[in-house]
């Protein structure tokens, strides 16, 4: 978590997408607080979308450092509102949420193994026309033997209002300590609708006719193609802290999300 701190011009690192907004955004606040490093800097803002927001929070990762990002793309769930007056104001009266991502182990069919960490959700997709079969067990147990369908993914909170919410997932508030396993475009079982899991659960997917029917997984942005397995939890020992205007932090966001027409 976040001390409350006063943030000073000079120790923050402006990183933005390399759209011409986001650009031209970053030369602006540079002009107005100053440029520091990303190595040297104390807090980072990201200007862009959700998608370059997602990567500033992996970049981070191995600094530790609090994400404050500002809209400069579409969608923009996890950005606060772009403006470059008060900046330094709007850091110091933010709120701090504290997010775990998930942990994906995989196994291609070449007996490759591959780790990534996922802040949204983990996912596997069919590679070609032919739908994919997955087994799913949990904890040790087989939950469902056969899954055909265009995909499945496992969602932390935070992710619940993205990919999982389009492939028609429940949303889950930030401190359910839920995950949401939802089936995308399922053909058998046709009534599935998918499960809520407790943050706690070990799931293991294993693809069924991985010659006939590949399946890739993804991490955020990390794909693995031709897998066999693929084994998900929550790491709790990884952490990255995003930050939020006053009464627009993310659980109020997700909450207010279900509200949407």
């Amino acid at each position: 978590m976040v001390e409350p701190r006063v943030w000073v011009a000079g120790e923050i690192a402006f990183l933005a997408s390399n759209s011409p907004l986001a650009q031209e955004a970053r030369a602006d606040l540079i002009s107005r607080y100053g440029e520091c490093s990303f190595e040297t800097a104390s807090i980072v803002v990201a200007l862009g979308g959700d998608g370059f927001m997602l990567e500033t929070i992996h970049r981070v990762l191995t600094r530790g450092l609090p994400v404050y990002g500002m809209n400069r793309g579409s969608v923009g769930f996890l950005m606060n509102a772009y403006s470059a007056d008060d900046l330094l104001d709007r850091l110091t009266k933010a709120q701090a949420a504290v997010l775990h991502p998930l942990r994906m182990n995989a196994v291609t069919v070449t007996g490759q193994r591959e780790e990534a960490l996922a802040f949204n959700e983990v996912s596997l997709l069919r590679q070609l026309r032919q739908a994919s079969k997955i087994r799913i067990t949990i904890d040790g147990r087989v939950r469902l033997a056969e899954l055909s369908c265009d995909g499945v993914l496992i969602s932390t909170p935070a992710g619940s209002t993205a990919y999982n919410l389009s492939a028609h997932g429940p949303i889950v508030p930030l401190s359910a300590n839920l995950f949401p396993l939802t089936p995308i475009s399922s053909f058998r079982p046709r009534r599935w609708r998918g499960a809520l899991l407790p943050s706690s659960a070990r799931v293991l997917f294993e693809v069924l006719e991985v010659d006939k029917r590949p399946t890739a997984a993804v991490a955020d942005f990390t794909e693995v193609r031709d897998v066999v397995s693929v084994s998900v939890r929550e790491d709790r020992d990884v952490s990255v802290t995003v930050l939020f205007d006053p009464d627009q932090g993310l659980s109020e966001r997700i909450i207010a999300e279900q509200f949407t027409v």
